[in-house]
């Protein structure tokens, strides 16, 4: 045996041996049921609240959602000048009303009195809201609206941002106030801003990945050292392929998570073939902006 192939066997066999001992002494650690995420089918997510069918985030959309029977809304929040949580995702007001600016610089009565359905299109191709303006909803209102309904909020605020610093705590805070911490899911594409956020729940709320949670997850899954990994959230709220080329959908990977007790909620999913096809692979979430076709292959299930 020549010298490199001595050394390959060597390094091979040092590897074995490490994942050998990883394996005696790692116990993949599952995560503690949440009351919010304590149910016995797949859930239906109203995607902004059903954005295909009213102006996304506003009391039409969530009224119309609740009305068709989802389970739930899946929101964004940011916070206003006069530091307000609002329900809107993103940085600024210009396409979704006939205002202009970003939400960071404006108060929200200044937000209030823009129309934020004036750009929606329905689903015959009108301007259906030009004539009967919706409102920024605050994050509050929502709560109070919809008492027992569990909401899944992203924050959009970046950490390094005058917004992101304050808002996990702003959050948490309102979610005492509210008395909303067993029906609500946080979460950020921003891991730092969990991480911030959950520095005053304390694993008391149920919390969603954000991107390097997610890669973690993946790496550990498509490696030889899955018993490693320990998850830091509860739930993954995640699109079919990551970057087009990196399936987070198959059965394994469903399979992977279900075993640590966290469950798989795919967005944004609108096509019937698509929803049936995810729920067959043991998707526990469906997060859309077609709550009346998902509503109706949960009723049919």
């Amino acid at each position: 045996m020549g010298k490199k192939a001595k050394i390959a066997v060597a390094i091979a066999a040092a590897s074995a041996a490490a994942w050998a001992g990883t394996k005696a002494i790692a116990t993949p650690q599952r995560r503690e049921s949440k009351i919010a995420l304590e149910y016995d089918r797949p859930i239906v997510l109203a995607h902004r609240g059903g954005s295909h069918l009213a102006p996304e985030q506003t009391m039409a959309a969530f009224k119309n959602a609740a009305e068709l029977g989802v389970d739930g809304f899946e929101i964004d929040i940011r916070l206003t000048k006069d530091e307000e949580i609002v329900v809107f995702h993103d940085e600024y007001v210009d396409r979704t009303s006939e205002g202009s600016g970003r939400i960071a610089d404006m108060t929200l009565a200044q937000l209030q009195e823009l129309n934020f359905g004036y750009q929606f299109v329905d689903l015959e191709g009108q301007f259906a809201y030009r004539e009967t303006p919706e409102h920024i909803v605050t994050l509050k209102e929502l709560f109070t609206a919809f008492p027992s309904m569990f909401i899944n909020i992203d924050m959009k605020d970046a950490p390094d941002t005058y917004e992101g610093g304050l808002m996990p705590s702003k959050l948490w805070r309102l979610l005492e106030e509210c008395d909303a911490t067993e029906r609500v899911v946080i979460t950020s594409f921003h891991d730092e801003q969990i991480d911030r956020f959950n520095l005053y729940a304390q694993n008391s709320v149920a919390l969603g990945a954000g991107k390097n949670e997610v890669t973690k997850a993946y790496t550990a899954f498509t490696s030889q050292f899955k018993h490693l990994y320990n998850p830091k959230v509860d739930v993954f709220q995640i699109p079919r392929n990551y970057s087009s080329v990196i399936a987070l959908d198959t059965k394994g990977f469903i399979h992977f998570l279900d075993q640590l007790n966290i469950p798989a909620h795919y967005w944004t999913i609108d096509d019937p073939f698509e929803m049936k096809e995810l729920i067959n692979r043991g998707a526990r979430g469906i997060v859309t902006d077609r709550p009346d076709i998902a509503m109706q292959i949960i009723n049919e299930r």
